[in-house]
């Protein structure tokens, strides 16, 4: 009978142990995807409004600067349907022109899907298998956006974002995206310098990342779209040192400092536009954004009712075991 009991305490002890351990292990992943949609701490880098980028152009201070993001707009259009119809669909062709009537000296670079497989085999040939492998379509779209800011350097612009003035103040930034002041990052408008860290960390994660989530939407979004780049985001600027050096790139030049989030907040109330605006876009979302948008849109009062709900649980467990021991005696003296 006593070694009936040791071996019961032994397992009970070790199914303890490896509670403990699974939900730490779970309670630290959640706290790294929730840490993505920036609820409990706002995201990593310095936070500019549009109009501060403009004002700081156009003042005396920034005579001093020299521009350092090449002069190249990039943007996406892959024809789903037919890779070798390039033609933009009437919709955009509007939003597409004011980027180029307002930056007139500046080189227009359009990636189709099959330019934009050929840039790849090209200059990233480990990377072509994945990227030929990805469930979904706009996973491509997604990545060819920051292999081109890698190699190239410039802006990238989705096709349903328009211009509204010239892009020249951006150039003084050597990496950026966007922020519409609510949950992850953008990578609808991002730019930088040709091989800067934030994109050599983005670019060398996408193989390690790319996994099936089961649902689309999720699958998209953090193997390749914003929830990727806004971990890759908080990467970046975790793996900066004080001495503006980049964990991982020893030999890179020192200076590298906090990225830039340009806000484009969309809210009542918010900073106004004033190098972009926003057209209709095409959705590529699938059933399960709409239960996501419903969860993000409650999502603090979804987490404490699950917190609620573990501490109800624990305690029910707690008393369950202590019944349990309890009748355990009884039956022993019974036994006796």
């Amino acid at each position: 009978m006593a070694g009936h009991r040791w071996h019961r305490r032994l397992l009970t002890t070790v199914a303890g142990f490896a509670g403990v351990v699974i939900a730490i292990y779970a309670a630290t992943r959640i706290v790294a995807f929730v840490e993505l949609f920036g609820i409990f701490k706002d995201h990593a880098g310095v936070r500019n409004t549009q109009a501060e980028i403009a004002a700081y152009y156009n003042s005396s201070s920034s005579d001093s600067r020299s521009p350092m993001v090449p002069k190249i707009i990039h943007q996406v259009f892959h024809n789903w349907h037919d890779e070798n119809n390039d033609t933009i669909p009437a919709k955009w062709q509007p939003s597409r022109q004011s980027c180029l009537d307002l930056n007139p000296d500046w080189e227009q670079m359009l990636w189709s899907a099959k330019r934009s497989e050929e840039f790849i085999e090209k200059e990233y040939p480990w990377f072509l298998s994945a990227y030929k492998s990805y469930k979904y379509p706009v996973q491509r779209v997604d990545v060819i956006k920051y292999f081109v800011l890698h190699h190239y350097g410039g802006i990238y612009i989705d096709l349903d974002n328009g211009c509204t003035a010239n892009l020249e103040p951006l150039t003084y930034y050597p990496a950026f995206t966007t922020d519409g002041g609510l949950g992850a990052l953008s990578n609808n408008i991002m730019g930088g310098t040709p091989e800067h860290p934030f994109f050599v960390i983005i670019t060398e994660n996408l193989i390690r990342w790319k996994l099936n989530y089961l649902l689309p939407y999720v699958t998209v979004m953090l193997c390749s779209g914003q929830w990727f780049l806004t971990a890759m985001w908080e990467k970046y600027h975790s793996d900066l040192s004080p001495d503006s050096t980049v964990r991982g790139f020893a030999n890179a030049k020192i200076g590298w400092k906090p990225l830039h989030r340009i806000l484009m907040d969309m809210r009542p109330g918010a900073d106004p536009w004033v190098f972009f605006n926003q057209v209709a876009g095409e959705s590529w979302a699938d059933w399960d954004y709409r239960i996501l948008k419903a969860i993000g849109d409650h999502i603090v009062l979804i987490i404490l009712l699950v917190v609620v709900f573990i501490c109800v649980l624990v305690r029910f467990c707690m008393n369950y075991r202590a019944r349990s021991r309890a009748t355990y005696i009884e039956y022993q003296k019974l036994d006796i």
